[in-house]
């Protein structure tokens, strides 16, 4: 086994970073030496550090940009909104720890004080993704380090070197080397990870697939806490509206923004049938005009290439799966240059299909179904066993406070993209998408945990029945004090 990580550059090819693979075994219990004395800091102390990092990220902000731009393949105006997320993730999550886990003190009879204060679970492992390599992991080592807890980091194996640039910029913000380490490797990395006796629980983001084998890992261990965001198949319903413009846009941005590589973005475009041709016409048209190109082109591209040719070619070959089994192909997806993995956007009518699969396409592939009542489309959204973010483009009031109250998700829009989820609220599914530990502001809620006391300044205690006479063998009810 190769004892050497090395990251490329989706769009060109070229060689961008390699590190060695780490030990996790040493890394393990570098993290667990280290987090009691963390954990004993004042959380002022730990907040300060943290607000120290958000500049030395700003300091560095376009070089961090270029950085995850070039190993992810996204446009560069994209990771520019990246790095503005890491940085926002800071304030957002001293918010958070200070709403979700404050410390209350509740005055009880006979000077007794009831108090609730939360502990760090331990040492916590990371799991990051790929598509947002520093956000999505910043958005669980924050709030993780503010509550005190020690971090074992294992970015994607596809992107290890923004991984290890937001390690570099943390510890040079003063979060200790000790308490904050880098985990280098690949899927057997993360495996002996996820699977070591000395973490404390798991912070994980990625793939249904993966999440589902750390669930069955950690069924065994209900002292570890464990937390799954695992994507989604996600519907964006188009009911009745005069504005086919505006809805075609929202339709766009939510299958095709970042490439299609976002867990929220929009899978299944479920439209009123009345309305199908129109809208169909008109995303096609906008779609035709999305500039497809590497992260530094002028004119900005709107998407780049996917991560690798590994997964450009699953899309492709799930593409045409669609189209033998009964999908109508209404937009062809494309690979415009040999041996990179970019992709245009591919569009197929699914309606007709017997048995869809219900899978998580990640990339730029919108599947069309149309439906001819409300009551289906709500059905089709909720045909599938994901349930992370689901949309309503159009209807009325009412029609929304149907969907909203039927359709099975974490995140419900109505006339916003299905990737359109703000930081300040919990971001999560159900089902498949994930295991009922929100991310973003309700981050807090997994990084600690709850203690309950009862407390007094004097030692004050009676048994007041029960006890035998202490000069014969008859119960009495008597006060012992």
């Amino acid at each position: 086994m190769s004892e050497t990580l090395i990251s490329f550059e989706p769009a060109t090819g070229e060689e961008l970073w390699r590190g060695p693979i780490s030990n996790v075994d040493a890394e393990v219990e570098i993290a667990r030496r280290a987090w009691p004395e963390w954990a004993a800091k004042p959380v002022t102390f730990r907040t300060e550090t943290l607000r120290r990092f958000v500049d030395r990220v700003k300091a560095e902000g376009e070089a961090f940009a270029d950085l995850i731009a070039r190993e992810t393949g996204k446009p560069l105006w994209e990771a520019r909104t990246e790095v503005e997320s890491v940085c926002n993730k800071v304030d957002i999550s001293v918010k958070a720890y200070g709403e979700r886990t404050p410390n209350r003190r509740i005055e009880g009879a006979m000077g007794l004080r009831n108090a609730v204060r939360h502990k760090p679970h331990g040492a916590l492992a990371v799991l990051g993704p790929y598509n947002f390599p520093a956000h999505l992991p910043n958005g669980h080592i924050v709030p993780a380090l503010i509550a005190g807890n020690s971090i074992l980091f294992k970015p994607s194996e596809k992107t290890p070197a923004v991984g290890a640039k937001l390690v570099e910029l943390l510890h040079s913000a003063g979060v200790p080397q000790e308490v904050l380490r880098l985990i280098v490797g690949g899927p057997e990395t993360g495996k002996a990870l996820a699977g070591h006796p000395g973490i404390d629980g798991l912070l994980f983001t990625g793939s249904a697939r993966t999440g589902l084998a750390l669930n069955r890992q950690f069924a065994g261990q209900p002292g570890k806490m464990l937390a799954l965001e695992m994507g989604g198949n996600n519907p964006i319903v188009v009911w009745d509206t005069a504005d086919i413009r505006t809805a075609t846009i929202l339709v766009v941005q939510s299958a095709f923004l970042s490439a299609g590589q976002r867990c929220s973005n929009a899978r299944r475009l479920i439209v009123r049938d009345s309305l199908a041709d129109a809208l169909i016409e008109e995303v096609c048209s906008l779609t035709n005009r999305l500039i497809v190109d590497h992260p530094h082109a002028e004119p900005a591209p709107y998407m780049g290439p996917v991560i690798d040719n590994e997964a450009a070619d699953a899309l492709t070959e799930s593409f045409l799966i669609l189209m033998s089994n009964g999908g109508k192909v209404i937009r062809h997806m494309t690979r415009p240059l040999a041996g990179r993995p970019f992709l245009t956007p591919g569009i197929i009518d699914v309606t007709a299909m017997p048995e869809r699969p219900d899978v998580e396409l990640f990339g730029p592939l919108l599947q069309v179904i149309r439906v001819d009542s409300f009551e289906a489309a709500i059905a089709e959204a909720n045909n599938t066993a994901f349930g992370l973010s689901a949309s309503l483009i159009g209807g009325t009031p009412q029609l929304y406070d149907q969907f909203w109250a039927n359709a099975r998700a974490g995140v419900i829009n109505w006339n916003r993209p299905t990737n359109g989820a703000s930081s300040a609220a919990p971001f999560g599914g159900i089902g498949l998408s994930g295991n009922h530990r929100p991310s973003a502001f309700y981050a807090a809620d997994y990084c600690a945990y709850p203690v309950a006391s009862t407390e007094s300044d004097t030692m004050r205690a009676s048994i007041g029945v029960g006890l035998r006479d202490p000069e014969g063998s008859q119960l009495v009810l008597k006060t012992y004090n």
